[in-house]
């Protein structure tokens, strides 16, 4: 199994620290989450039906033709692979865009499928000029922050689409950049659509995601995935924090300035980071020695040991936090 960030249960043993007394910053998750609401109490007793209430917000708020809920998006990024493989009967040649979230590049290899990693800027050849049959790609990227325009985006899916092939776009930190979307043309043959509630809406443990694609390929993603696959608590707490207007208004605002102050942070350090409202990344010549500076702190940070290393920090909760990890970078800053 793959690592990754919020794994603070490791942190706690590795260094002896207690979970409570860990300054989570290894995720890029908004660290104010949605106020859930207590759901019915016959959320947690009848079978959970799909819900009408909760396609309908979500279509709302992503301005997408039509979704279909999942367990969150990983459990699309395990399907979608075995999915093509069979409606195929054949592996297919996949380029994913590098660096990425691991799981997708994992996820289509393990289904034995031949995957290329890409770099950003190399992606328009390696659809134009390659045989390329399905492209992935997170926009806004994780961990790099790097956005194809959608444009691009819509122009490289059609390309696919006419060798049949897909265009997976993850968009699981596309909240504070709606514009850049590409859901509200998800209908489109071979383009499909992933969305997060985790991030923006800082509610990771509800798993709840969203497909959006050609009807076929969402009837059969569901009949993959099967019956009951989002819980009863899961689809009330979500409606709720997809209609929530002024909510999501007032922290989109928040996470705007709270993503430029981290930015700021790091440049005073002599940090060139780059990302989105919700995280900052970049290239760490010492990420080892960071990621160990930090954890001495009582800082818990992604560190990313592929390639040339790297380091990705999320925001801080409050200002006790902040003044944590200002203290923190002090210190890294004036090692000897």
């Amino acid at each position: 199994m793959l690592e990754h960030g919020g794994n603070l249960n490791e942190a706690a043993r590795h260094y002896g620290r207690a979970r409570s007394e860990w300054l989570d910053l290894s995720t890029g998750i908004n660290p104010r989450p949605y106020p859930a609401p207590a759901p019915a109490p016959d959320a947690w007793h009848r079978l959970p039906e799909p819900s009408h209430a909760l396609e309908q917000a979500a279509c709302a708020y992503y301005g997408a033709p039509r979704l279909l809920a999942v367990a969150g998006t990983q459990a699309a990024i395990q399907a979608l692979p075995q999915l093509r493989l069979q409606q195929q009967g054949q592996p297919a040649q996949v380029v994913v865009a590098a660096p990425i979230y691991a799981e997708h590049a994992h996820c289509w290899r393990r289904a034995g499928h031949a995957v290329r990693e890409v770099p950003y800027d190399d992606l328009d050849e390696a659809v134009r000029k390659s045989r390329c049959e399905v492209l992935v790609l997170c926009n806004p990227n994780n961990p790099t922050g790097a956005m194809a325009a959608p444009e691009d985006v819509l122009r490289w899916s059609t390309l696919l689409a006419a060798r049949g092939g897909w265009l997976v776009v993850d968009e699981a930190f596309g909240d504070t950049v709606q514009g850049n979307s590409v859901a509200a043309h998800s209908d489109q043959p071979g383009l499909i659509v992933l969305r997060s509630v985790g991030k923006f809406f800082g509610l990771a443990g509800l798993r709840l995601g969203f497909v959006g694609a050609a009807p076929a390929v969402l009837e059969a993603l569901a009949d993959w995935l099967g019956p009951w696959s989002i819980s009863g608590p899961a689809q009330q707490i979500g409606s709720a924090a997809l209609c929530d207007r002024p909510w999501q208004a007032a922290t989109l605002q928040t996470l705007l300035a709270e993503g430029e102050r981290l930015h700021a942070l790091l440049a005073q350090h002599g940090i060139r980071a780059s990302g989105t409202a919700l995280f900052q990344w970049w290239l760490e010549p010492e990420a080892q020695a960071f990621h160990e500076s930090m954890a001495r702190a009582g800082i818990w940070v992604r560190l990313f040991t592929r390639g040339a290393g790297g380091i990705r920090l999320g925001l801080p909760p409050d200002e006790a936090g902040w003044s944590r990890l200002q203290d923190a970078l002090n210190t890294w800053s004036q090692r000897g």
